[in-house]
């Protein structure tokens, strides 16, 4: 065994499971047909995005916050975001029991066969684009979002970079969650997506560069500092014990982080 070996199966451990996405199309069949029968034409579209659409969503055994995004969009035009929420709170109250519905501002959690499915309410905004509820704001104004077009970058970064670029990620998300969530997971799939990488041919590589490369503001927490520290430095060894001819401890190294 290798570094590099392992990181591969790792990546490949981070891919749901066919169980899994059988249980997510089952939930979302039901969930789009309750959601029509409720809302009939008020609804102009349902669409599920996010991490689970990209292909870098992570098993719940590897990241307890994994969850399926899924878009639900009005046809009028309501002043308030909260207008919306209470409308999905009251659908979801309407076909599902107390004990599988949260409110995670500014969604409505489901918690569905084990899996989360986080809705999200939203219109359709002058140029097309979504409009959803800004977290930040207290469900008084909207921000705009493109997950459709997230997903195209990424798909094009992973071709890019011959198909390592997402198995990369993976094992970046799984190290960001075992570390206590030093990233918000999108702004982390997002800050990866923009950087440039030099020299990299395989899945270790990637992720590699990708520990190398994260930074924090000055003003960031000091465990999260800390966290980054230790990644770096656990990289750096196993680099070393690579170039010294050392695999197998350049793997024990590596496994600090992902085991």
């Amino acid at each position: 065994m290798s570094a590099q070996s392992h990181i591969e199966l790792v990546s490949n451990r981070a891919l749901l499971s066919q169980v899994e996405k059988d249980s997510i199309a089952t939930s979302i069949s039901t969930l789009k047909t309750r959601l029509n029968s409720y809302y009939g034409a008020n609804l102009s579209e349902q669409l599920q995005f996010g991490s689970s659409t990209r292909g870098t969503i992570l098993p719940r055994e590897m990241d307890s916050r994994s969850d399926i995004d899924y878009l639900i969009v009005f046809c009028d035009e309501e002043a308030k975001p909260q207008t919306y929420i209470n409308r999905l709170k009251r659908f979801a109250e309407k076909y599902y029991t107390s004990s599988q519905i949260t409110q995670s501002h500014p969604t409505i959690v489901l918690s569905l066969n084990h899996i989360k499915f986080d809705l999200v309410a939203a219109r359709v905004g002058f140029f097309s684009e979504y409009k959803i509820p800004a977290p930040s704001s207290t469900y008084s104004e909207w921000t705009t979002t493109s997950p459709k077009e997230f997903n195209t970058q990424l798909s094009d970064k992973n071709k890019d970079c011959s198909y390592k670029f997402k198995p990369a990620i993976r094992v970046l998300k799984y190290w960001n969650a075992r570390s206590g969530y030093v990233f918000d997971s999108y702004s982390l799939e997002q800050w990866c997506a923009d950087q440039y990488y030099f020299m990299c041919y395989s899945t270790k590589d990637y992720f590699y560069s990708m520990i190398e490369k994260l930074s924090l503001d000055w003003g960031s927490a000091q465990w999260r500092k800390d966290k980054v520290d230790r990644a770096k430095q656990i990289v750096a060894n196993a680099k070393q014990y690579d170039s010294d001819s050392m695999p197998v401890s350049a793997e024990q190294e590596i496994k600090k982080l992902v085991p």
